[in-house]
């Protein structure tokens, strides 16, 4: 197809085109929607006010009904290491969801931005290899994200289809549930274990459960769907450096800077939107790798008595949560990668030989391309795959002191 001509079928290569935006994002855009936070231009004051209501009712939900009866549960239980442990493997991701989905809905009007961006470089006029580039990074996206979903609510299955059963995932013991068994280890100050009590609290945990698997996955999902997107957007770029001698006039080059700023200005809302999330995400991942190592460890070592289905449900669990990890630190070293390529083809240019006009704008882009865009936990940690190996040694270290308190 090449290069759309813009006065040839405008109508159809604008709907053609997107088509693109709709597919890239709608798992993204379908599962935020779900809970009111997917960045979105409100049509009038009712619109924000309808959206921000199912936000918050959202948030009351998760602690109200999961967060605070969770901590409580865990006070009483306190001083019991498998008991504490067993609690804190939902209290923790509880606490870290109703996190990140607040800082979500806080920093909704700043990732509005970055979505139109998204949507004006779906729209731009492209040739056939840009537009492969970007559809190659729209799938990366896509795949990891399905991937999140699905382990995400096989988890969650485990979790409310087992107690119907009289059977859990959970370390159960008279303490946390006397009498029936409830998808999570929460205390209430009503008799839970009467009915209708223990149906609507039932209901109601079932509820928590499944509106964490947007709030929890839906964030870290749109966070790779904005970076893949980025370093499509960088490895066009470089592919435009390359072949700057085709451009003939001064604005073409001059344009080739101005969306290099562009880019910057979108890695910039990222950062500032994730960097004190990841922070928390470093410290959240490293506590319950540790915890979820110990629970291994325990139940293979219960020999005879060892719970198959517990210990599937906990590996699950943990490829889940170190997926997530992964995925930030996976796509932060990749970013690197993607501003190198880019330095490196600024650099392999021909500069010397170009017109004085255009070999001055190319400096710009040397200048600033001598520091790569690095996506950072709190302003402090880099986000690579370095970063994500040296919180598993590092966990890994305290499995060992969980295991010595123990005995």
């Amino acid at each position: 197809m090449g290069i759309i001509e813009p006065n040839k079928s405008v109508h159809h290569a604008s709907v053609y085109i997107n088509y693109d935006f709709e597919w890239a994002t709608r798992l993204n855009r379908f599962m935020l929607n779900m809970i009111g936070i997917w960045p979105s231009v409100h049509k009038n004051k009712y619109d924000k006010f309808l959206s921000n209501l199912h936000v918050t009712f959202i948030i009351i939900v998760l602690v109200f009904i999961g967060a605070i009866p969770g901590i409580h549960s865990l006070v009483r239980t306190w001083g019991n290491l498998m008991l504490m442990i067993d609690n804190l493997q939902f209290t923790l991701p509880l606490t870290m969801t109703i996190i990140k989905l607040i800082d979500l809905w806080w920093k909704k009007t700043d990732l509005l931005t970055a979505i139109n961006m998204i949507a004006e470089d779906w729209v731009k006029i492209k040739t056939d290899k840009e537009r492969c580039i970007m559809i190659k990074q729209a799938q990366n996206a896509r795949i990891l994200t399905m991937f999140g979903y699905a382990f995400m609510f096989g988890g969650c299955s485990l979790i409310l289809i087992l107690p119907c059963f009289g059977k859990s995932v959970r370390y159960i013991t008279n303490i946390t549930d006397p009498v029936k068994i409830l998808p999570l280890q929460t205390y209430y100050i009503y008799n839970k274990d009467r009915s209708p009590y223990f149906e609507f609290t039932f209901a109601a945990q079932a509820l928590v459960v499944l509106m964490c698997v947007p709030s929890y996955s839906g964030v870290d999902n749109l966070f790779g769907l904005l970076m893949f997107h980025l370093c499509g957007q960088l490895e066009i770029l470089k592919e435009k450096l390359i072949n700057m001698k085709q451009f003939k006039s001064y604005k073409s080059v001059a344009l080739i800077v101005k969306e290099h700023i562009r880019l910057i200005k979108c890695f910039c809302i990222i950062e500032n939107t994730y960097t004190l999330l990841l922070l928390g995400q470093l410290i959240y991942f490293g506590t319950l790798f540790s915890l979820y190592g110990f629970l291994i460890l325990v139940i293979l070592a219960e020999g005879n008595k060892l719970s198959l289905l517990r210990f599937m449900y906990l590996i699950s669990i943990v490829i889940n949560v170190g997926g997530h990890m992964c995925l930030f630190c996976a796509v932060g070293e990749f970013l690197v990668v993607k501003c190198e390529t880019l330095y490196h083809a600024t650099y392999e240019n021909e500069w010397y030989k170009l017109e004085p006009k255009k070999a001055k704008i190319l400096l710009i882009i040397m200048i600033r391309t001598i520091k790569p865009l690095h996506i950072t936990a709190g302003k402090i940690f880099p986000m690579t795959m370095s970063t994500f190996c040296k919180i598993i040694k590092t966990s890994a270290g305290y499995v060992s002191i969980l295991l010595a308190m123990q005995t």
